[in-house]
């Protein structure tokens, strides 16, 4: 049998989604014990996209196989039972064999958030980027306008990044600001590594003036990675959602609104 789960996680005190060599904490590693615990068998799960150490998540998406039959309320609470108070199964119910959480996905989204004032914020530290220099949000977003479409974008990717190819469609950028709060919004077909921070990093220095609005244009029609700027830092980035055909019919815990801290 082939069960899909939704998870959050607050990727603060985590070393990324993927289990690493032994002794390293993983969300896959806490998820997968968890699971085990309800199955009574060893789980191994796979997830819609693999996030790095500080990265959170507002519904990863994973699927795993099981020898045994349990309600789908069982899997959630069971599994939240045997969970650190970080992490969090939402929901979960049985899929065709042809689901796949990774391959199936047609289209996944990421939040970036930044915190844009003078002082730090204590309640949201390891939640949010902290910028003290006043940002331009409605700048990066026409700037970030010229990232829409099917690019190559090697700029925008990890110099380690080890995607067959560098080309993806993002479907919608925007950035907006409510007080404090700045956010860039990105959905795509699909996401190379570090992609989303290193347009985080870029947008920034563009709303800080430090750039042209031009320049994110610029720095994606130059293809290399060593004249796309800074990466931006982690503790801003939150898996969104992912997004699959209508056959599979996956529950949505969230209407796109957050409440932070």
């Amino acid at each position: 049998m082939r069960i899909a789960v939704g998870v959050e996680y607050d990727g603060f005190r985590y070393r990324g989604w993927q289990t690493q060599q032994e002794g390293v904490r993983t969300v896959q590693d806490e998820v997968e014990k968890a699971l085990a615990f309800v199955a009574d068998h060893p789980v191994r799960v796979h997830c819609a996209g693999r996030t790095d150490a500080g990265v959170h998540a507002r519904e990863q998406v994973i699927h795993f196989e099981t020898l045994v039959d349990r309600p789908d309320k069982a899997w959630v609470m069971g599994g939240n039972v045997r969970l650190p108070y970080d992490v969090n199964l939402l929901w979960a119910c049985p899929m065709p064999d042809h689901f796949h959480a990774r391959f199936s996905a047609r289209f996944r989204s990421y939040r970036y958030r930044i915190l844009n004032r003078p002082v730090r914020s204590a309640l949201l530290h390891g939640r949010a980027t902290w910028i003290y220099r006043t940002l331009d949000a409605e700048r990066m977003h026409r700037a970030g306008q010229a990232l829409i479409g099917t690019h190559d974008f090697t700029s925008y990717r990890a110099i380690g990044c080890q995607a067959k190819q560098p080309v993806r469609t993002v479907t919608h950028l925007e950035v907006t600001r409510d007080g404090d709060i700045i956010e860039l919004y990105i959905r795509a077909n699909a996401f190379l590594h570090h992609m989303v921070r290193n347009i985080a990093g870029v947008l920034i220095a563009i709303g800080v003036g430090e750039q042209p609005e031009s320049w994110a244009r610029e720095v994606l029609e130059h293809r290399n990675r060593s004249l796309g700027g800074v990466t931006a830092p982690s503790d801003g980035l939150y898996f969104e959602r992912v997004e699959y055909e209508d056959e599979f019919q996956l529950p949505r815990t969230h209407n796109g609104q957050v409440f932070y801290t």
